[in-house]
């Protein structure tokens, strides 16, 4: 057995250890060249075990969020954990979750950055030892964000030097306590990660579960654009756009298949880096949760708009979502697309005032969306008209992609938009209001009770 998969069959026994409380067995040091990856070979295929790395990002925003609803029969037979997260009720769940799988991709990729600094470059591999590098940072912030929208409270300039933020873990050492830092730390370490990973990583990867450096560009632009700092979500958000630009045309059947179950190809055109939610709390899913999409957003779409036939499938009385880039029935896509890139872009423009440019990017993206000879370019009189038309389009292009909306209702929020998610289960109803403390979502109490942590 290589070095790699004995680490990681030894990091799931130290997780489950530390989660049932057996302390004893963290204090045997361990013999680390027995467990540790030591070549260049080795780092790779640690960062490359997509099932760890790419196959098992956060769902709980997206279970919070309000592109969907049950009706009471499905919301009945979810578990308790699952009826208390669709109602927004704080419950003390364990292992394994969100957290403790984000986590362990920050570890993997801790392993990876205090190894690679271990080899001894050479000419044959200094090109790869950059690389690998660079991904581990990627990975490091990409997870980091993730955990950040989940778990701190929106980024405010204001109280960002005080609110809890995440537990920055920069090293593989389970000793090294964890501490939650602020919210403005949390995010001074994703700047820094992104942009160190972008200077040393390729523009384009050679597979798609590889971060690069579009991907790096497209990770800062997130977040900033979580942050409210447009200026520099727009710079980002260009230069990802700069190196991968496509859009995908839903009138080509050889591109997008509308009519199908999956309309969408595994690593698409669109595809800059692939990642999928797993499937612990997955209330968003609609064929293994029956979740049925939101009725206003459903009848948002023109009824010449291709995205409401490749989106959506009926279910009943309702509509379930299909419109996947994972093109699977069980894997949800929650990675980076350069859709999200032009419509980022796009609310940036808005935002600096820049009404024509933000239009000719949302025009651009609704041209490759609605059924040849249909589309009439949208326009608007005021750069708050532009900015509703694009957020608009945000929210009904990028639905049910991870923890995107969940964000997107909590920074907007910030900006007074007002959203107010709502549940509706037996009669009575659910609402989490604008601001409200409970979007910065609960700690795992495993994790509270075995590390002290502040919880939420």
């Amino acid at each position: 057995m290589k070095p790699y998969k004995w680490l990681v069959c030894c990091l799931l026994l130290v997780v489950l250890l530390k989660g049932t409380g057996c302390k004893k067995y963290l204090a045997v040091k361990s013999d680390a060249s027995l467990v540790v990856p030591g070549t260049t070979g080795d780092l790779q295929a640690l960062l490359d075990d997509a099932a760890f790395m790419n196959y098992n990002t956060p769902a709980l925003g997206a279970s919070s969020a309000d592109d969907f609803f049950m009706d009471d029969a499905t919301f009945t037979s979810n578990s308790v954990f699952g009826k208390h997260v669709y109602q927004w009720i704080p419950y003390p769940y364990r292992y394994p979750n969100d957290w403790s799988l984000a986590y362990r991709a920050i570890y993997n990729a801790n392993v990876c950055l205090e190894r690679v600094g271990l080899i001894a470059p050479a000419p044959n591999n200094r090109q790869q030892l950059t690389s690998i590098k660079g991904a581990a940072l990627f990975y490091r912030a990409y997870y980091f964000l993730e955990l950040a929208w989940l778990f701190a409270k929106t980024y405010d300039s204001a109280t960002a030097q005080t609110d809890a933020g995440i537990v920055l873990r920069t090293g593989s050492d389970f000793n090294v306590p964890s501490v939650r830092a602020t919210v403005k730390a949390s995010y001074e370490k994703i700047i820094q990660d992104a942009a160190d990973a972008a200077a040393l990583l390729p523009d384009n990867p050679q597979q798609l579960t590889r971060p690069s450096k579009c991907a790096a560009y497209a990770l800062l632009a997130r977040a900033f654009l979580s942050m409210r700092q447009y200026d520099s979500a727009g710079k980002y958000a260009g230069l990802a756009l700069q190196i991968k630009n496509t859009l995908m045309d839903y009138n080509n059947p050889g591109e997008v298949d509308v009519a199908a179950g999956n309309p969408f190809k595994r690593f698409n055109s669109e595809t800059v880096f692939y990642t999928t939610m797993n499937s612990y709390i997955a209330l968003y899913h609609p064929i293994m949760n029956n979740a049925r999409v939101d009725t206003n957003l459903y009848a948002a779409y023109d009824g010449n708009d291709l995205r409401r036939a490749a989106f959506f499938t009926a279910a009943g009385s309702y509509y379930s979502f299909k419109g996947n880039y994972a093109a699977d029935y069980f894997d949800t896509f929650s990675g980076i697309a350069s859709d999200e890139l032009w419509l980022t872009r796009a609310e940036c423009y808005a935002r600096a005032g820049n009404t024509a440019a933000a239009l000719e990017d949302v025009n651009l993206l609704l041209s490759k969306r609605w059924l040849t000879g249909t589309f009439v370019p949208v326009a608007a009189n005021t750069a708050t008209e532009v900015l509703a038309l694009i957020l608009k389009e945000r929210q009904k292009e990028l639905l049910c992609r991870g923890s995107l909306r969940w964000m997107d209702i909590k920074r907007l929020n910030r900006e007074n938009a007002n959203i107010t998610p709502r549940r509706f289960i037996a009669g009575e109803y659910f609402t989490l209001p604008p601001n409200d403390n409970r979007y910065a979502l609960q700690l795992p109490q495993d994790i509270i009770e075995t590390a002290g942590l502040q919880q939420n």
